[in-house]
């Protein structure tokens, strides 16, 4: 199911709402959101929950706002201002000349206060407890970064961005780095996911209206076919899926991963299919 997560809320205090909902523990979700930040999450129920990690290797939208001048512990709003820098000298130009750096493959380094495990310890909890966290640079794809919006002040700016990027990709922290290129630091003060993969805001349900009118969920099968090309299997071929076997020659499909389907169209297993054969992925439905 698709959630729009509202502002002051974990990802996992969402999970708890869906499984009280639900009636089940078997509930996870796909990208975790910070409590500030708003939008589309995925969330598995029961089998569901064995597609989130395929579902959250896909692109993923975000509108955000920036100001710039203004640095924070957390690269966000909710940190503590640790530096201010005028910005009366730089010019709306100088700001979307700068952005455009941050597009196509570059190495990024996670804000310190994010879900990345230090020696199995989530960073962001070392971080409060006041510890120096070091994280390496990791590789991202921020396919496109549009500015819609520049406001121009002496002591910050404020800048309105709509980026479409990988998964593993830190909005915090392009905003920070965007003010550390123009010399005058950064912090992000807006976030909402618009999208993840093919799931956007518009089929996102608020969490009152879930609480009102029930659960309403996708099949696993409506799930991976928004994602991934659908095949389905004839008898013979939807047995030996069932059973995990690799498919060769493989089904007619686009190479990589590809939803293979029963002829009642229920999703029996996602396969990664790669010179002419498929070997599965996960499967759903044991013969």
């Amino acid at each position: 199911m698709v959630v729009d997560k509202p502002a002051g809320l974990t990802s996992h205090d969402v999970v708890a709402r869906i499984r009280r909902l639900a009636g089940t523990r078997r509930v996870g979700h796909a990208g975790t959101l910070d409590p500030m930040a708003t939008g589309v999450l995925v969330v598995g129920v029961d089998r569901g929950t064995r597609l989130l990690g395929h579902l959250a290797a896909t692109r993923k939208v975000y509108a955000a706002t920036a100001r710039l001048g203004v640095t924070t512990t957390t690269d966000d709003a909710q940190g503590e201002v640790t530096a201010r820098s005028p910005t009366g000298q730089i010019s709306e130009r100088q700001v979307r000349a700068a952005a455009s750096a941050f597009t196509g493959d570059i190495e990024q380094v996670p804000s310190t206060v994010s879900a990345i495990k230090v020696d199995g310890e989530r960073a962001h909890a070392r971080a409060r407890r006041g510890e120096q966290v070091r994280l390496v640079p990791r590789p991202v794809t921020v396919h496109t970064l549009t500015v819609t919006a520049v406001r121009v002040g002496p002591e910050h700016i404020d800048l309105d961005v709509v980026v479409e990027c990988s998964s593993g990709t830190y909005i915090r922290a392009l905003a920070r780095d965007l003010g550390a290129r123009l010399g005058v630091g950064g912090h992000l003060t807006a976030l909402r996911r618009t999208a993840v993969g093919p799931f956007g805001v518009d089929v996102a349900h608020a969490l009152n209206d879930l609480d009102q009118h029930g659960v309403e969920m996708l099949t696993l099968a409506e799930a991976a076919g928004a994602v991934f090309p659908v095949v389905q299997c004839e008898a013979g071929v939807a047995e030996a899926v069932s059973h995990g076997r690799v498919l060769d020659p493989a089904p007619a499909a686009p190479d990589g991963t590809v939803a293979l389907v029963d002829s009642g169209g229920r999703l029996l297993a996602l396969y990664d299919r790669a010179r002419g054969t498929a070997r599965a992925l996960v499967v759903f439905e044991p013969a």
